[in-house]
């Protein structure tokens, strides 16, 4: 039995392209890219094919599906199975590939979420894959601790050098929230200040430092006193920070270049470069949250390049995996590094188990191989415009619907309470139950009539995010214009929309 599943396995591996070299650049069109062309040469491009792992149909025969469910409602996280099963959307996935999700029971799913930003280069990229598997292969020190990681000072180059404006070294962590934490740190430690401020609205992660840089009661709410001496002022306000950083007691100012959670929303260069300015003034570090933003999401490799900004610290994580090991990156200037590391005895001041893995260096390594080699980047920018201007038109006709926005391949659809008072009525009756019951009305009926996989924003209830792979087809992305305008049309001429908010509801009574 080993020895059939050896060989299968070895077939599997022989059908990957090697990790060196990849492709040349290609020129990109409505087909895709090179991932999508390899997907469709191996026939799964119309989801009724997949080329992954051929051992994945025994793994179910081994565990089936109740007893896996069953085992993570038991030990894990009961709500968040309640949660799913309320929506309409516990789904077993048996396989993900690009922009696209299989289902145990054969449906195809488009992923217009991307693990919140996570899967750029789409799910399982075949180079990706084969790369840690070579790692893997060559049994070397991947979590040595008392070695020098070389292959961590390869991808800390190629990082600095992408990232550019005077950032010149790199801490390596797990995830966008510890990189929050050491930017934190760093910061303190660089300017002897102890108070950070930020903007309202922002989501930097769920740890007690990045907690600390969120306003929303929801967050924040049960977990007791948080980090003292941090300021929350509104996003866009520069009157307000400028009134916040007249003090000169701050050790830096922590901003999203693009508020993902709070609705997509894109600042205007001004105030981010009057933000940079007033931090330089007060002797306040300037510290920018790519977590979302970054790796060629908004077109460029950090969308602080866009509003010609040059951050002290940039925090980058999520779409460095891969999709496939944690990984963040703290990039910083030397003056910075200086004041943490500052001698043999704080060599290791700050660091992490897990920082500087191989597996996760190989991963970030791979991930800007083929963010760059396949000009994903650039694609975002073209395809995202195009997008945004296609549902714009679909849209238009619709009340409800108060604005499209985005950057690259990030976008919202901001909806409004409607004014018509057959809309209305039902529309409060939604509010009164949750602020957040249309929204997931919207989603439930995208994922499950429509097959898209999307979400509302996280600290804006009304807006709902599409943030595909950036590997994303414009076949895929016309499917999402037709199937929300669709969803849209029936919120505001069917009864059927708003009733489901009922059954919604008693199902939710019922947990």
């Amino acid at each position: 039995m080993l020895n059939n599943i050896s060989v299968t396995y070895a077939s599997f591996l022989a059908s990957y392209p090697q990790p060196r070299p990849l492709p040349a650049p290609i020129q990109f069109g409505p087909r895709g890219t090179i991932f999508a062309q390899t997907l469709r040469q191996k026939g799964i491009s119309n989801g009724k094919r997949s080329i992954y792992n051929p051992m994945a149909t025994q793994a179910s025969k081994v565990s089936p599906a109740h007893s896996l469910s069953s085992s993570y409602e038991e030990y894990v996280n009961p709500q968040w199975v309640a949660l799913l099963n309320i929506l309409d959307m516990n789904v077993r996935y048996e396989r993900c590939a690009g922009s696209e999700l299989f289902t145990k029971d054969g449906r195809r799913i488009l992923d217009f979420l991307s693990g919140y930003c996570v899967h750029n280069t789409g799910h399982n990229h075949p180079y990706i894959v084969q790369a840690l598997k070579d790692e893997l292969d060559k049994s070397g020190p991947a979590m040595l601790q008392s070695h020098v990681p070389e292959i961590a000072g390869e991808l800390a180059k190629r990082l600095c050098q992408l990232a550019g404006g005077g950032l010149e070294k790199v801490y390596f962590g797990s995830s966008g929230s510890e990189g929050v934490e050491a930017a934190i740190k760093f910061a303190r430690a660089s300017t002897g200040r102890a108070g950070i401020v930020y903007a309202r609205s922002s989501f930097h992660g769920l740890t007690a430092g990045a907690l600390s840089l969120m306003n929303d009661a929801f967050w924040r709410e049960g977990f007791g006193p948080l980090l003292q001496d941090t300021v929350g002022v509104d996003y866009g306000d520069t009157s307000a920070l400028e009134s916040a950083l007249r003090s000169k007691r701050h050790a830096a100012l922590v901003l999203e270049p693009v508020q993902a959670e709070a609705g997509i929303r894109v600042p205007s260069k001004a105030y981010l470069q009057e933000a940079q300015e007033l931090c330089r003034k007060t002797g306040t570090l300037f510290v920018i949250d790519e977590v979302q933003t970054g790796m060629f999401r908004t077109g460029t490799f950090l969308a602080s390049h866009q509003f010609e900004l040059r951050p002290d610290i940039v925090i980058l994580a999520k779409a460095l995996s891969g999709g496939l090991m944690p990984v963040s990156a703290v990039l910083m200037t030397d003056k910075i590094y200086h004041a943490v590391y500052s001698s043999l005895r704080r060599a290791i001041v700050h660091t992490s188990t897990f920082s500087e893995n191989s597996l996760s260096m190989r991963a970030g390594l791979a991930s800007l191989d083929v963010l760059e080699s396949e000009q994903l980047g650039p694609r975002a920018m073209q395809l995202g415009e195009a997008f945004r201007a296609k549902l714009r038109n679909e849209l238009a006709p619709f009340e409800m619907v108060k604005e499209v926005r985005g950057m690259g391949l990030l976008s919202g659809i901001e909806f409004v309470a409607p004014k018509k008072m057959s809309l209305r009525v039902p529309f409060e009756a939604f509010h009164r139950i949750h602020p957040a019951m249309f929204g997931q009305i919207v989603v439930m009926r995208m994922f499950r009539e429509k097959n898209i996989l999307t979400q509302i924003c996280g600290n804006n209830f009304m807006v709902l995010k599409a943030a595909p792979p950036l590997v994303v087809n414009e076949e895929h992305l016309d499917e999402f214009v037709a199937a929300i305008r669709g969803v849209v049309e029936l919120a505001h001429t069917s009864a059927a929309f708003w009733s489901e908010a009922l059954g919604l509801a008693r199902r939710a009574a019922k947990i």
